[in-house]
Formats: C-alpha cells, sequence, structure tokens
C-alpha cells in the first residue's frame, strides 16, 4: 500500500480524503494557493506545499506546480478530488511518466469519456440510447444559432471540458443561444482552459439521474446503485439523495448494467458516474460521463456502506475489488444537502467573506440515524471569490426517506452559519416542499417552484403558534434576569409580567403564560395551549426545545423587543411586547426603504466584464447591461424596464462590492 499521497485538490473533498487516508495509515500532502494558506485542508494534512496565487489557473490547475510538490515530498500516488486537474488527461499522463501512481481512470479513458463530444459519439458506437445534439466543433455564435434553430430550441450550450455547472446554458430563441454561446465559451476557457463548445436538445420535465460505478484493474465492474441530483440551479446540483424515489428495480438494473458496460467499453477502472436523464416514463438517455469522484459520493456511501475513497485507492494500488454485484445492497435512504455561499434572496448570487460564526450540527452515526457533514471551512476562515462557493456537504441517513428528510430538516435548523450570505434557507424550503416530500420532482423544480426568486417561507398557522409560544417563554426567561440583573427587588418574578403579544409574520397573538420549575405553559386568548420546556439561556444563539412534546429548533438573536429567529427556511421578526406596548407598536409609521429603482445595483461581488451600453443610450425591458464575473460564473445583467443611461460608474475589470452602483437612468 502507498505510505505517502498527495491531493492535488483543495476545500472539503480535500479532507474527505485525507480522513480515508488516515484511517488507512497513509500520510497525506496538500497543496495550497496563497488564498488557502490557512485552510482547514492544509492544517489537516501531514504535509502542505504552496503552488502558487490565489487564481486556480495559476495554482490548483498548473499541472507543473503540483508535479514540483510532489517530487519535493516524495508522494507515491495523488487523488485528484473533483474538478481541477481530476479529469486532465495531460495531468495523468504526466504522473505516469513520473512514476506517480494515479488515483483515477486511465489516461486513455480520461479523454475518451471526460470529453463530452468524444463520450456521446462512443455511447452512440455502443448503441446506447443519447439526447439528440451536433457533436462537431462550433467556430461561432452565428453558426451556434443555425445549429440550435436546426436542432430545435429549447437546446443545451455545453462546454465539451465542463463540469459543475460551469460553462453551461439553456437557449430558448436566437438570442439566447447567441449570448449563451459566448458566455459558455468564456466560462470554459475561464475554468478549464478549453473553450470547445456543443450543443444538445434540452429535454424538458426531466429527472437527472446518474449510476455509480467501480471498476478495477482486473476487469471486475460493478454499479452501486443510482443518485438522483433532479434539484438543480443554474445546471448545478443542490440536493442529492440515494437511492432515486423514481426508479423501480427493473430501471435500475438497466441503467446500472448499461453504466457499466459503457466503463469497461473504455478501459475504465477506478470510481466513476454514468448520468441519464430519465423522462416520465421512465426511458434514460446517456447525459455524460464523469472521470472522477463525484460531489454527492457520500450519499451512496451512506446506503451501501462503501468507502469510494478507499476504493479508489485500492484500485490505484493495483488489488482487485473486494465486492461483487451481489454483494451490494440499498440500505435505507440518504439525502445531502450543499451548502453554499450564495444568497437565495438576491437571486442565489455568489457571497464572499468571513464566516464570523460557523457551527454545523453534531455528527451522528448509529443504526438508526446518521449525520454527516463533509466541509473544508472553520469558524474564522474566509470564503474566497477565487473558487466554487461550496461550503459544505450535509448528509442524513435513515431507514426511511421520510426519517432521512426530518433528520435533515433538524440539522438544518442546527446549522449555524453567520457573517456571509449562505442558502441553508432555501434548503430548509426544499426539505418541507410538497413535490420534494413526494419525490415528484424534475431538474425544473426551482424554477417551477420559485420563478420570481427565493424570497422565505411562510409559515403554517400551527408553526406560528409553536414559535410564538416557545418566544414568549424565552422573552420571559430573558426579562427575569434582566431584572436580577439589574437588582431592583430581591423577589424579582413580580416585576416580570405574565400577559404578552406575540408578532410575528402579520400575526399578533396575546398569550398568557404560566410558568413553573420545568417550563411554561403559554395559554393563547381565544384558545389554545403550548408547552414549552427547554435549558435554554439568554445569549445563546442556538435554542433547543421541546414544544409538547415535539422538537423545535430556532437560531436566536436578540432584538429589541423580541428576537429574530430562523427556522425552517423562515427568517421571522418576532416582537415580544407587554399589551400596551403593542397598543402603541401599532401607532407606528412604517419606514419605507431607499428608491433605488433608477440605479442598477451590483448583486454581487465581483468584476466587471463587459459593459454593454453607453451613456445617452435608450435600452429596452431585458437588454443586456453588463456582464459580472463571479466565482468563475458569467451573469450578465438586464433592464428591468425601458430607461435611457444617464451615467455608468464602473468600467471592464472594476472589481464591485455587492449593492455598489454601476449605472444610474433617467
Amino acid at each position: 500500500m502507498f505510505k505517502k499521497i498527495l491531493i492535488a485538490n483543495r476545500g472539503e473533498i480535500a479532507c474527505r480524503v485525507i480522513k480515508t487516508a488516515r484511517k488507512m495509515g497513509i500520510k497525506t500532502v496538500a497543496i495550497y494557493s496563497d488564498a488557502d494558506r490557512n485552510a482547514l485542508h492544509v492544517e489537516m494534512a501531514d504535509e502542505a506545499v504552496r503552488i502558487g496565487p490565489p487564481p486556480a489557473n495559476q495554482s490548483y490547475i498548473v499541472i507543473d506546480n503540483v508535479m514540483t510538490a510532489i517530487a519535493e515530498t516524495g508522494a507515491e500516488a495523488v487523488h485528484p478530488g473533483y474538478g481541477f486537474l481530476s479529469e486532465n488527461a495531460k495531468f495523468a499522463e504526466a504522473l505516469e511518466t513520473a512514476g506517480v501512481a494515479f488515483i483515477g481512470p486511465p489516461k486513455g479513458a480520461i479523454e475518451a469519456m471526460g470529453d463530452k463530444i468524444t463520450s456521446k459519439k462512443i455511447a452512440q458506437d455502443a448503441e446506447v440510447s443519447t439526447v439528440p445534439g451536433y457533436m462537431g466543433l462550433i467556430e461561432d455564435a452565428d453558426e451556434a444559432v443555425k445549429i440550435s434553430t436546426e436542432i430545435g430550441y429549447p437546446v443545451m450550450i455545453k462546454a465539451s471540458a465542463g463540469g459543475g455547472g460551469k460553462g453551461m446554458r439553456i437557449a430558448w430563441d436566437d438570442q439566447e443561444a447567441r449570448e449563451g454561446f459566448q458566455s459558455s465559451k468564456n466560462e470554459a476557457a475561464s475554468s478549464f482552459g478549453d473553450d470547445r463548445i456543443f450543443i444538445e436538445k434540452f429535454v424538458t420535465q426531466p429527472r437527472h439521474i446518474e449510476i455509480q460505478v467501480l471498476c478495477d484493474g482486473h476487469g471486475n465492474g460493478i454499479y452501486l446503485n443510482e443518485r438522483e441530483c433532479s434539484i438543480q440551479r443554474r445546471n448545478q446540483k443542490v440536493v442529492e439523495e440515494a437511492p432515486s424515489p423514481f426508479l423501480d428495480p427493473a430501471t435500475r438494473k438497466a441503467m446500472g448494467e448499461q453504466a457499466v458496460a459503457l466503463a469497461k467499453a473504455v478501459g475504465y477502472t477506478s470510481a466513476g458516474t454514468v448520468e441519464f436523464i430519465v423522462d416520465g416514463d421512465k426511458n434514460f438517455y446517456f447525459l455524460e460521463m464523469n472521470t472522477r469522484l463525484q460531489v454527492e459520493h457520500p450519499v451512496t456511501e451512506l446506503i451501501t456502506g462503501v468507502d469510494l475513497v478507499e476504493q479508489m485507492i485500492r484500485v490505484a494500488n493495483g488489488e482487485p475489488l473486494s465486492i461483487a454485484q451481489a454483494d451490494v445492497k440499498i440500505n435505507g435512504w440518504a439525502i445531502e444537502n450543499r451548502l453554499y455561499a450564495e444568497d437565495p434572496y438576491r437571486g442565489f448570487l455568489p457571497s464572499i467573506g468571513r464566516l464570523s460564526r460557523y457551527r454545523p450540527p453534531e455528527e451522528i452515526a448509529t443504526d438508526d440515524h446518521v449525520v454527516r457533514n463533509d466541509t473544508g471551512v472553520y469558524e474564522g476562515g474566509e470564503i474566497s471569490m477565487y473558487y466554487d462557493p461550496m461550503i459544505a456537504k450535509l448528509c442524513t441517513w435513515g431507514p426511511t426517506r421520510e426519517e432521512a428528510i426530518e433528520h435533515m430538516r433538524v440539522a438544518l435548523d442546527s446549522f449555524e452559519v453567520e457573517g456571509i450570505g449562505h442558502n441553508l434557507p432555501f434548503l430548509s424550503a426544499v426539505m418541507d416542499h410538497p413535490k420534494f416530500i413526494s419525490g415528484d420532482m424534475t431538474t425544473a423544480f426551482i424554477e417551477e417552484e420559485y420563478p420570481d426568486g427565493f424570497d422565505g417561507v411562510t409559515l403554517h398557522e400551527d408553526a406560528l403558534r409553536r414559535i410564538a409560544a416557545a418566544a414568549a417563554a424565552m422573552y420571559r426567561v430573558g426579562e427575569i434576569r434582566r431584572t436580577r440583573v439589574s437588582g431592583r427587588m430581591d423577589n424579582h418574578e413580580r416585576h416580570v409580567g405574565d400577559d404578552w403579544v406575540v408578532t410575528l409574520q402579520g400575526h399578533a397573538y396575546p398569550v398568557t403564560i404560566r410558568a413553573d420549575k420545568k417550563g411554561a405553559s403559554v395559554h393563547f386568548d381565544g384558545g389554545g395551549e403550548h408547552r414549552v420546556e427547554s435549558d435554554w439561556t439568554p445569549g445563546q444563539p442556538l435554542a433547543l426545545l421541546d414544544v409538547d412534546g415535539t422538537a423545535l429548533v430556532l437560531k436566536v438573536n436578540k432584538v429589541p423587543n423580541g428576537f429574530r429567529i430562523r427556522t425552517r427556511g423562515a427568517d421571522l421578526n418576532v416582537r415580544v411586547r407587554t399589551p400596551r406596548q403593542a397598543e402603541l407598536a401599532g401607532l407606528m409609521p412604517e419606514k419605507l426603504p431607499p428608491d433605488t429603482s433608477k440605479m442598477l445595483l451590483c448583486p454581487m461581488p465581483g468584476l466587471i466584464v463587459k459593459v454593454d451600453v453607453e451613456v445617452g443610450q435608450t435600452v429596452q425591458e431585458g437588454q443586456a447591461l453588463c456582464t459580472v464575473e463571479a466565482m468563475k460564473m458569467e451573469n450578465i445583467l438586464r433592464a428591468e424596464k425601458k430607461s435611457v443611461v444617464a451615467k455608468i460608474n464602473a468600467g471592464p475589470g472594476d472589481s464591485l462590492a455587492v449593492d455598489d452602483v454601476i449605472m444610474e437612468f433617467e
């Protein structure tokens, strides 16, 4: 077995590989850019080597820099993680030349299946069902429009060397095809150093289901069932689960056997994933093969008990698989939620900054309950603008899908993240969405269910009453402490009243509290009572309460006369007042936000790539105004209405913060 391996990656996947290597008694080497000097993967590894400045194209994807780090440390093998050099045949060749093992597939398999154009042709030759499209190289936007028209809209414009949602656009007409081609080409060149583009028919109402395969160098190949990855945003997976709630055993077997046959056809070894789109009649079409470990691999590990990283290392070491197809079972259900540094209230645009608070839920592993958090960050660390915005992968497992979802709800409510925008509220909303709960979703889930963007969750009446009862009980505890600290009288409880009015989400609940040593009974005017018990003390940002025998987890921040409470995707401004205070508060005028309707504000920290208009120009609704790049993704900002450009405050190359004014209108 290898004595030392280098992980040619960063973030959570580097940390994930280090954990398994440590378990196997293998020493690890981390590489890092200047931006990652204090990163978690650097701290966890036995050794660490600097490889360049922050931009990935000057550090993590510079093969010579990585090879130098290998030579300096004497690493015998390299695990590439995902992204960066994981599907780079030149890197695999460089390792082979240097006599260093690649913990991944052979160079030929990477070349054949890592290139989406070539892989589609191979799949067609192998009589695998594929989506109609144009596999040739496309020279310019005019040709892209012509091909798109021939295929028939909608079409998917994709980078041949792409992955992770980068270099992908859906076009519904000629204009979108023209713009999408150029943006995809730019993103592909920036992210992968390869700007080749192809176009295929976009299958509407599809489900994205992928098969995990594992092959060794001795001719053995198995599939470890499927993962459902239909909940996506901008072609980037957000929620994954295993198994799929949609497949039946016959379809699963057919997809699995086809995936293994395809892998064997190209001499594949190591772990890999064959992705399919599946329509409502369970017809499946080959989409692509990812010749690497997938981001969502933990859910497969949780239902099969197979450590995929360990298997990759053993295969790279020349060992045959110790698992046969008959050994692969489906045990329970697993859900993965990707926690991104993206603000769902701003159209999921990237957010950067320092993690002033980062407290994941406690990891648990029992026979009937698992909570797993794969992460590469820590409290006080910084989210950089240079890399993917994923912070962590929160996974839960339970004997049934319903139990796995419920464990996930509690885990999300318990996850504390402050200092940056993040998608925890959105993930909570998905876990409670009827379509997700029923398993009836497609890759258009987010577009269909949140067509105007995500603006939080409106909780039902029963949930509001439970939160109101909890807030009243918590506020009373705070008032008791306040009067005790003030020392106004020895018998402090006489100065804390029993009658309160709790307002939240547009509702006002007059309540009466009857407290005892174990908790409080909160009686609602008009009927109804909730029993609240907890050991929460004022100042704690996380409250674990029991309301009528059921757990309630709240993130709590004190504000005047109440709390900011976040739970189940809702962000609530909760006020707890005396009846007289509530009466007076109702007379206060509402403060209106400033008018920014005549300004184009930068929606995220980013770099201006292009400005499409000039001062004095009349622009129409929907017209492109400028392009902002953030975290390697290009975002075209468009006019919301017809207007005249009065002033332009930023140009190409300028770095902007959130809400910086890019341009103003008459």
